[in-house]
C-alpha cells in the first residue's frame, strides 16, 4: 500500500481511539451511573479540533481529493460529499462543546441531550471514515500515478499525527499529556476492532477505563499521571 494511504489509515486509528473513548464515557454514565470526567472529554475534543480538523482533513482535501478529481471522472460526487462533511466538522465540534457545557452546568437533567449529541457526532465520524476507507482509498489506488503519490507522501510527512509515536507502540498512555495533545489525563492501548451497531467493522480504538485514578486497557490497570507528575 502507498505510504500516504497507510498514514491516513493510521490517523483514522487515532481518531477511532477518541471516538471509542467518547462512547465509553457515555456508556459508563448510563450503566454505572458514573460521572463524565469533563477534563478527559475536553481533551478528546481538543485532539479532534487541533489535529483532525486543522491537519488531517485539510491534507485529504488539498492533496488526495484534489489529485483524484484531476485523474478520474465520476469521483466528484463522492469527493464533494466528503469535502462538505470536512467543512462542517468544526461547527459540529462547537455544538458538541455546547452540549458538554450545558451538561457540566445543568447536571443529570442535561445528560440525555448531551448523550444524544455525542452518539450522533460519533456515528457521523464512523460513517465518514468508512466512506474514505471503503470507497475513496480503493478508487485512489486505481486512479493516481506514481508522481501523485510522491507529492502526497511529502505533504503528509510534514504534518504528522501527534499520537503517532504512542500508536506505533500500540500504547496510548501519553494520549492526554502536554507532550502529545493537551494537559489532560493519560489514555490506554489499542484493542481489537469493534463493530458498529449495523454489524459493519470500524477502526480500532482504546478501551478507556474509569477516570478515577486509573485506566484499564484490556485487563491491565495503568496509573493516571497528570501534568507535572502528580498521579491520580
Amino acid at each position: 500500500m502507498h505510504k500516504v494511504l497507510s498514514t491516513i489509515r493510521d490517523e483514522h486509528r487515532s481518531i477511532a481511539a477518541i471516538l471509542h473513548g467518547m462512547e465509553y464515557l457515555i456508556r459508563e454514565v448510563r450503566t454505572r451511573k458514573a460521572e463524565v470526567d469533563v477534563r478527559v472529554f475536553r481533551a478528546m475534543l481538543y485532539y479532534l479540533d487541533t489535529f483532525s480538523e486543522r491537519m488531517h482533513h485539510p491534507k485529504e482535501d488539498r492533496y488526495l481529493f484534489s489529485a483524484m478529481r484531476k485523474r478520474g471522472a465520476g469521483t466528484n460526487a463522492l469527493i464533494e460529499g466528503l469535502e462538505k462533511e470536512h467543512a462542517g466538522g468544526e461547527q459540529a465540534l462547537r455544538q458538541l462543546e455546547q452540549y458538554l457545557l450545558r451538561y457540566e452546568e445543568g447536571g443529570d437533567k442535561e445528560f440525555p441531550a448531551f448523550a444524544g449529541a455525542v452518539e450522533q457526532f460519533v456515528q457521523g465520524y464512523w460513517d465518514h471514515m468508512r466512506k474514505e476507507e471503503d470507497e475513496v482509498i480503493p478508487l485512489a489506488e486505481k486512479l493516481l500515478t506514481a508522481d501523485d503519490w510522491m507529492e502526497m507522501d511529502r505533504a503528509f510527512e510534514e504534518n504528522r499525527d501527534p499520537l503517532a509515536a504512542e500508536r506505533d507502540t500500540r500504547d496510548f498512555q501519553k494520549l492526554f499529556t502536554p507532550s502529545s495533545i493537551s494537559p489532560r489525563r493519560r489514555s490506554v492501548s489499542v484493542p481489537a476492532d469493534r463493530s458498529c451497531r449495523d454489524g459493519r467493522s470500524r477502526p480500532a480504538g482504546p478501551a478507556i477505563g474509569p477516570p478515577a485514578g486509573y485506566w484499564k486497557p484490556r485487563g491491565t490497570w495503568v496509573k493516571v499521571v497528570h501534568p507535572g507528575g502528580v498521579s491520580g
